[in-house]
């Protein structure tokens, strides 16, 4: 197995997809954010300082997956024609977790757009909640699914906690 994003001499280089066929690509990424349970409470109760927590992490994420390749210096600029951001609060774990689907139609897939996402959604969360609350964590950020192109449609593994 080789690293893609290396040419023989080992130089860095930007994958060349010109001669991959167009498909239909999707990618799900998920990851959560661990917080002490009255500040999961100021989420759910939209009594956050700076208002609707979760809407404002919503369009942060969606910004995110359209900026992925400005981010990631070897991705391709994606044309995406779908993201689908969606959040949930866990309880046992006194948690906020981001679910990302993008999907495109291209030569190369969208899984850093939808890990992307799911990253600055959670780091979203974080900024408009550090005031109350510095030692929230970001966890269990990871790819749960993708399909399309010739590699065909993968899964993660089950037990995968994010």
């Amino acid at each position: 197995m080789t690293l893609t994003h290396f040419d023989a001499a080992g130089r860095a280089h930007m994958v060349d997809v010109g001669e991959k066929a167009e498909t239909v690509r999707i990618a799900r990424a998920a990851g959560c954010i661990r917080m002490e349970p009255a500040t999961l409470e100021l989420i759910r109760s939209g009594s956050s300082k700076k208002g609707d927590v979760l809407g404002v992490a919503r369009i942060a994420a969606i910004q995110a997956s359209k900026r992925t390749a400005d981010l990631i210096p070897l991705c391709h600029p994606v044309p995406l024609t779908r993201v689908a951001v969606d959040f949930a609060i866990d309880e046992a774990r006194s948690a906020v977790c981001c679910e990302v689907t993008a999907q495109t139609v291209g030569r190369t897939g969208v899984e850093m757009e939808a890990l992307t996402a799911v990253g600055v959604g959670l780091l979203t969360i974080y900024d408009m909640c550090k005031a109350v609350d510095r030692g929230m964590r970001i966890e269990d950020i990871g790819l749960l699914e993708k399909a399309g192109g010739k590699s065909g449609h993968w899964i993660a593994p089950a037990g995968e906690k994010a």
